[in-house]
């Protein structure tokens, strides 16, 4: 049976990390603009803009920039 050589597994593991950092972002900033929609409806519209801009930053960071960038492109 073949072992997996070093490459591979530095690939794999590469892979799964840029996977689970993307989905933690992602998930994060679906939270940070539900809290932000929360907080608009609350009548807090500094903390509703804050938490908006913050979900969109991270949204863009886990779907696009890892997301799509590095696992889409590169592993695909």
């Amino acid at each position: 049976m073949p072992s997996i050589g070093p490459e591979l597994l530095a690939e794999s593991f590469q892979l799964a990390v840029y996977t689970i950092v993307a989905g933690a972002l992602t998930v994060g900033g679906v939270l940070a603009e539900q809290a932000g929609f929360q907080h608009l409806g609350a009548g807090e519209a500094m903390i509703a803009l804050w938490l908006c801009a913050l979900g969109g930053v991270m949204l863009y960071a886990g779907t696009y920039s890892l997301g799509y960038q590095k696992l889409v492109s590169e592993y695909v």
